[in-house]
């Protein structure tokens, strides 16, 4: 692990291994995904649904339970210099390193938030032990937490349902963030909020991000978000990661026909022209075609797509693809359609 790396993931495969009246089922999530996160990075994954995203960052979270078990890999953090593979980690080892180290801002409110347990409560349960505080000290550190994410102390009486959705989501990330992670794992964390208040939240994510000089990850189909609050991206598909690179080459100079596809299916204004689709569906995680998972659906496909499985190759700073003909990718977008990626 180099020292400007805060997590490496090495061969990484995860499956969801299942015995039913004598009947072996293997369904392939995480089958050989190879990367790294650098400190203070914002890394997005994008992919369709059932496309292993999900099932990935419970890996990076240590948040497995089975049937899905890690069967071959590592996943290793470097905390203050203290490393720790969450794959083999044993259930003690995870437990000191999770909040005070990695945190976790799950998908929806309301299946972080107890909706009989006050959320004064709820942050006890999740941040009094990492702090090591009590009583007036740890209410007085929650309150100026809570003054970053602009919600008021009062928001401490209340129960979960007395909120809004926003003010529930600013919660989550509250709880995510009051220990001051090193490493911040945000799965779909604007889902079902508007467009207005999804920007607050995005905002609200990467400010914190900045002042605690946290990395995270952010996960979301939603490659607008994407361009608007990631370093750099990684894309999954069929439970392999296809591509990742600089955030704005990945917009505008994509070498995975996968990527280009998810880039064009962006909406942009004044445009009424018919985007191609893409045929087909993802391909069953317990039965992946051979070669390169996508062959199927895609259109540069030749007959070694569909034998031979494609390495990572670098193609150029800090971008990779796995795709054997890269150099025939073209965007699928004009250059100048930005999306809104920063510059």
């Amino acid at each position: 692990m180099m020292a400007n790396e805060i997590l490496t993931v090495d061969g990484l495969k995860a499956y969801y291994q299942m015995n039913y009246y004598g009947v072996q089922r293997e369904v392939r999530a995480v089958d050989d995904i190879t990367m790294s996160i650098k400190r203070n990075e914002v890394y997005g994954i994008a992919g369709e649904s059932s496309s292993g995203k999900t099932s990935f960052i419970k890996v990076l979270a240590a948040a497995m339970r089975p049937p899905f078990r890690v069967v071959a890999g590592s996943v290793k953090y470097d905390f203050k210099g203290h490393p720790i593979d969450v794959a083999t980690a044993s259930d003690k080892q995870i437990e000191a390193v999770r909040w005070k180290h990695l945190s976790y801002i799950m998908q929806g409110s309301m299946s972080v938030l107890n909706p009989v347990r006050r959320i004064g409560k709820t942050f006890e349960d999740f941040a009094a032990k990492p702090l090591g505080l009590s009583g007036d000290a740890f209410k007085q550190r929650v309150i100026g937490h809570l003054d970053r994410l602009k919600l008021s102390p009062d928001v401490l009486r209340a129960y979960p349902h007395e909120l809004s959705g926003g003010m529930r989501q600013r919660v989550t990330i509250g709880l995510a963030t009051v220990c001051h992670p090193e490493f911040i794992i945000a799965d779909e964390p604007t889902t079902a909020l508007d467009v207005v208040v999804q920007k607050e939240v995005l905002s609200l994510i990467r400010d914190i991000q900045k002042e605690m000089g946290a990395s995270v990850v952010f996960v979301t189909h939603d490659m607008s978000v994407h361009a608007n609050v990631a370093d750099r991206v990684g894309i999954i598909y069929a439970g392999r990661l296809v591509e990742e690179g600089p955030t704005r080459e990945m917009f505008f100079a994509p070498k995975h026909p996968y990527t280009a596809h998810l880039v064009a299916s962006l909406p942009r204004i004044g445009d009424t022209a018919q985007r191609p689709a893409l045929e087909g569906r993802p391909p069953s995680l317990a039965s992946p075609p051979t070669g390169c998972r996508f062959h199927p659906r895609c259109p540069l496909a030749v007959d070694k797509c569909k034998t031979d499985v494609p390495p990572m190759e670098t193609v150029g700073k800090d971008h990779r693809t796995a795709c054997w003909r890269w150099k025939d990718v073209e965007p699928l977008v004009a250059p100048h359609a930005s999306h809104g990626v920063m510059a």
